[in-house]
């Protein structure tokens, strides 16, 4: 719901600060009265329309420069501004504008920007993104300039950033048609202030109202913006059109001191929604642990009792259960090599998950810090190169791979290849959209040089001191390096020569049965933050609730490792052995559910025409199922490796 500007004027005051907490990572910026504030521009992105039934119309962003646009620009050409390497690749696209603003002067003044000439073949391309709803992002004082708007749930005013490059709706004037395009050409720009002490303000709010004012486009501006005495602009598509730019700023002081201007900004809509998720998913995993442990309890103590009750001599034929694929369980499964080289990859997704959450919890990922989010990501991939490395060596000499130089090779080098092949991909589609989203080639290089010249060495350091750490084979029993900090990963129980015969799977625990049925419960463990995070990164929305993110990833986590661990249990009992690749499937079955909502909010939230932009969001959900499927089935295959070597070290084999 819009505020106007007079009425929201009136609210400034009342606005309640949400309890956030942030390190804003960057020192305040005091002005004095007259001092010059610079307006920085950013891309143009589409957004979702006000009401709850709205559906995002494209993926592709556009420079604010775009010649077409046909915006104002600054005395000598728009000057871009230095961005980090997550914003670059986020889509910022940073210039500076013509907009001269000073603090607590031109208040109130009416002031003509620019006049410009769109012809009607630029008309049209402005008209189709005012259809798709584009907004305009603007920065002032690193905050973003928003329109005042209130949840219609709870009544809570707050700062919804962007503002409309235009609308579609309904003015109520009968000389103009139905759903007619029309250009906001006029900018109410309320900026409000904190005296800091004497003479010393700072900037604590950003507020921009668009308003279309057709007419004659020239002469004296009056910056009219009662919506009854002015007519839209709508532009002609047939012939050469004057448009002119205006703009008037407003000075509001604030109660509001600087470390707190953000909360007006970090807005949750409906925070039951998030506590509801929560409490589902922590109900969850209680009722899976205490589940299993009642299995591990009652059944598979019962079971260790018996095997190691029974006497020496006994034939071997007592033997049941889980305990008659005792010289299976560690036989090497097929492909060793690639289900060793996903664990590591998988391995350093956790790590780098984990740590950015907690970068994320200690405030330092605010949205005052454009980009950092991506950007400690893309640094804790490379440093946790050799994480990755050695979890991949080690398990692969666990499972007796002897090619540990080209495992070494393909741990540093196939995920990133296979996800820079499809970044490629999508690269090219936004280049041949003419989006300013593209990553730039020099981008793109330091993204090579960051996994060449750290990821991949330190990947080899890993792996080095992960062969070292492993075992040869799962044949025999292995002596540990008494020098080592870890010792060598020595299987409990030799393994039989000749392979046991598999006698027919329930169906509940065949491999792809189980992994959709194994994913369910981890799933939706996730559900209600996964349409926020969505939103956030299909819809232009900033995510900030990093405290429900990260107990929904624990909950999550520890979710896919119980349900992996039970599945393996019962595959087991049903003389299953060869449940290396299985328990990594039904750790990484949520990745499948993944995939189905994804196509399901496609369906119910988006509405892409353009080729571009389908391919788009079918790129970016292949690399989110991808990397969710490796970094859930690692989860699941290590939680049932270690089920699996503490069961059967348990039991006495003779």
């Amino acid at each position: 719901m819009h505020l106007s500007l007079s009425s929201a004027t009136t609210l400034l005051s009342l606005s309640s600060s949400a309890l956030a907490f942030y390190l804003p990572g960057a020192a305040p910026r005091n002005y004095a009265r007259g001092e010059k504030i610079d307006l920085f521009v950013n891309a143009l992105t589409p957004m979702l329309a006000g009401n709850d039934n709205a559906k995002l119309k494209s993926l592709i962003n556009y420079d604010y420069y775009n010649p077409r646009f046909h915006f104002c620009q600054p005395e000598g050409g728009p000057q871009k501004q230095p961005e980090s390497l997550g914003s670059i690749l986020f889509g910022d696209r940073i210039f500076d504008s013509p907009y001269d603003i000073r603090m607590l002067e031109n208040n109130g003044t009416c002031q003509t920007l620019c006049t410009v000439d769109v012809p009607p073949e630029d008309a049209k391309f402005i008209n189709d993104r005012i259809i798709e709803d584009y907004a305009l992002n603007w920065l002032v004082d690193g905050l973003p300039a928003a329109e005042m708007k209130m949840d219609t749930r709870n009544g809570d005013m707050f700062f919804d950033m962007g503002f409309n490059l235009g609308n579609d709706n309904d003015n109520d004037n009968d000389e103009e048609p139905f759903d007619t395009p029309a250009l906001n050409n006029h900018y109410e720009i309320v900026l409000r202030y904190h005296r800091f002490s004497e003479g010393v303000y700072r900037v604590v709010g950003v507020l921009v109202w668009p308003y279309s004012i057709g007419g004659p486009q020239d002469g004296v501006p009056t910056c009219e913006t009662d919506e009854d005495k002015i007519k839209s602009l709508v532009l002609d598509e047939k012939t050469t059109q004057s448009i002119r730019y205006t703009y008037r700023v407003t000075w509001n002081e604030s109660a509001t001191p600087w470390a707190t201007r953000w909360d007006n900004y970090l807005h949750i809509f409906d925070p039951r929604i998030h506590w509801f998720s929560l409490i589902n998913s922590v109900v969850i995993v209680i009722f899976l642990c205490a589940m299993v442990g009642l299995i591990l309890y009652r059944s598979v103590s019962r079971d260790i009792s018996r095997y190691n009750a029974i006497d020496v001599s006994e034939d071997v034929q007592e033997d049941w259960g889980w305990k008659l694929v005792h010289g299976e369980v560690f036989r090497t499964p097929k492909n060793p090599m690639l289900l060793a080289v996903m664990a590591g990859n998988g391995s350093q997704l956790c790590a780098m998950v984990a740590i950015t959450l907690i970068f994320a919890l200690l405030g330092f990922l605010s949205p005052s810090n454009r980009g950092s989010l991506a950007t400690v990501m893309m640094v804790c991939w490379s440093f946790f190169g050799g994480v990755g490395g050695y979890i991949s060596s080690r398990l692969y000499s666990s499972l007796g791979g002897t090619s540990k130089r080209k495992n070494s090779f393909f741990t540093a080098t196939i995920l990133p290849t296979s996800i820079f092949a499809v970044v490629f991909i999508l690269n090219f589609l936004l280049i041949m959209a003419g989006s300013s989203g593209a990553v730039p080639f020099g981008t793109l290089l330091l993204i090579i040089l960051m996994w060449f010249g750290i990821s991949a060495p330190l990947s080899a350091v890993g792996a080095y001191y992960g062969t070292k750490h492993g075992v040869s084979g799962p044949h025999h029993f292995y002596t540990h390096f008494p020098h080592s900090t870890l010792q060598a990963v020595r299987h409990p129980v030799r393994v039989n020569q000749i392979p046991r015969q598999i006698p027919p799977s329930p169906k509940y625990i065949r491999p792809w049965t189980a992994a959709l049925l194994g994913g369910i419960l981890p799933f939706g463990a996730a559900f209600v933050e996964l349409y926020f995070i969505m939103s956030s990164l299909f819809a232009s929305r900033a995510y900030y609730a990093f405290g429900f993110i990260a107990l929904t990833v624990g909950v999550m986590a520890l979710t896919t490792a119980t349900v992996s661990i039970l599945f393996t249990y019962f595959m087991l009992c049903a003389e299953e052995y060869r449940w290396h690749w299985r328990s990594f499937l039904i750790g990484g079955g949520n990745a499948f559910w993944l995939l189905a909502y994804g196509l399901f909010y496609w369906v119910s939230r988006l509405s892409l025409d353009s080729f571009s932009s389908v391919g788009l969001y079918l790129g970016y959900l292949f690399i989110l199922t991808l990397l969710d499927f490796l970094a859930t089935g690692t989860i699941g295959f290590l939680a049932s490796y270690w089920a699996v070597r503490k069961l059967y070290s348990a039991i006495r084999i003779d």
